[in-house]
């Protein structure tokens, strides 16, 4: 069995170039939230029904391509679930409200061996639905399911159209977050500044403010920002991390150096309080949602995708033998302000930073930065994402 800290590792490295390739395909102004602990549990639970190459490919995309790579995943599924995923708000700790679920036609008999991974390993709820007359009533039901686990954030994961007569699987993941910060930032310091945008043109938009001690370090070309969330009685650490290139066009080549030294990074998260000098960041709120897909085949995964899958690990007789993933997609919010943060996402990275610099440091987020919400003490990102333009909401 591979060491849990090592899987975890592979799932950082998962998340950066995922992060990377969702980036470059998105609108060139767009902010970007989305969670690439979500698609990965997605591409877990699809590897638990797949055989052959397809879970071979599967598996080498995640970085598991030896054997004992299946048990090495769910074990890494079943931590991840059971441990990080928890619900921390009935003991002061962060609200998470986590679901995973198969909603599959009346003509498939799942496999025993597969349902079992589903419900004991991803805690997953499976549902017998009739996708060849009531593909309408279907989409809208699987939507009620993710609405309802985000809290209402996120209303239509699935498009109208997106699934049909022909579907007969949909695997669903759904994951909502609201933390409060550790210290919180005091409201009336929260004063309109400008926020200079890719472009060289600026905006006005409300930045928070403080003038206490910070978790900050300076690296080589960008700074890393610390926001610890208010701990409850479990031992879990959330924290949302800010890497704001020094330079105000910086934010594509910082990102290539996270993508490409993700080991690098996990050594050099600020862990330390240091003076701090200017100090300010924006409240943001991001709307994001792509299909997966298309980002996916690109990176190497396409085997799931074709005519060629073996998905018959997922079900009985020759149905199992015939299918196919057609589209996997992915939504996300998230908003940051003075009492904390609220995120979800919905699927049908990991970075970090630690040094110790001399003096008050500055950190004025007045350009274009990348952050993460990370589970500090297995190092699991939850969220990730970049603000390029705060004053678009959406």
């Amino acid at each position: 069995m591979m060491d849990l800290r090592e899987s975890i590792g592979h799932q950082t490295a998962f998340a950066l170039r995922l992060a990377k390739q969702v980036g470059a395909e998105a609108a060139s102004d767009a902010n970007l939230a989305f969670s690439p602990l979500s698609v990965h549990l997605v591409l877990s639970l699809l590897a638990a029904g797949s055989k052959g190459r397809t879970l071979d490919q599967i598996l080498s995309f995640l970085g598991l391509g030896d054997s004992g790579g299946v048990a090495d995943l769910n074990a890494l599924s079943s931590q991840v679930v059971a441990v990080v995923l928890a619900d921390g708000s009935a003991r002061g700790g962060p609200r998470v409200s986590y679901a995973n679920g198969v909603f599959f036609d009346s003509s498939l008999l799942l496999k025993p061996s597969f349902k079992e991974i589903v419900t004991q390993i991803f805690r997953a709820d499976t549902k017998i639905v009739d996708f060849q007359t009531k593909a309408v009533e279907v989409t809208n039901e699987v939507n009620s399911w993710v609405e309802n686990v985000t809290a209402g954030l996120i209303k239509e994961l699935l498009p109208p159209g997106s699934v049909d007569s022909n579907t007969r699987l949909v695997l669903g993941n759904a994951l909502y977050f609201k933390g409060s910060w550790n210290e919180k930032f005091d409201s009336s310091q929260t004063n309109d500044s400008e926020f200079h945008l890719l472009n060289g043109t600026s905006v006005q938009v409300p930045f928070m403010s403080s003038k206490k001690d910070q978790y900050l370090s300076s690296n080589d070309g960008f700074k890393v920002l610390r926001l610890p969330y208010k701990q409850g009685e479990d031992a879990r650490l959330f924290s949302m991390y800010i890497f704001l290139p020094d330079a105000r066009d910086g934010l594509w080549s910082l990102q290539e150096k996270l993508n490409s030294k993700s080991e690098f990074l996990t050594h050099r998260l600020p862990m330390t309080k240091v003076k701090v000098g200017k100090f300010k960041l924006p409240k943001f709120k991001i709307s994001f949602g792509f299909e997966a897909s298309a980002v996916l085949k690109s990176l190497g995964l396409a085997l799931p995708f074709s005519a060629d899958a073996d998905l018959s690990e997922v079900a009985d007789s020759s149905v199992g033998r015939s299918l196919y993933v057609s589209s996997v997609f992915h939504k996300s919010f998230i908003e940051v302000n003075e009492e904390g943060t609220e995120a979800a996402a919905a699927t049908a990275a990991v970075v970090a930073l630690r040094s110790l610099p001399i003096g008050p440091l500055d950190f004025e987020a007045d350009h274009p930065f990348i952050f993460i919400i990370r589970e500090d003490v297995t190092g699991v990102v939850l969220f990730t994402g970049h603000v390029l333009n705060p004053s678009l909401i959406g």
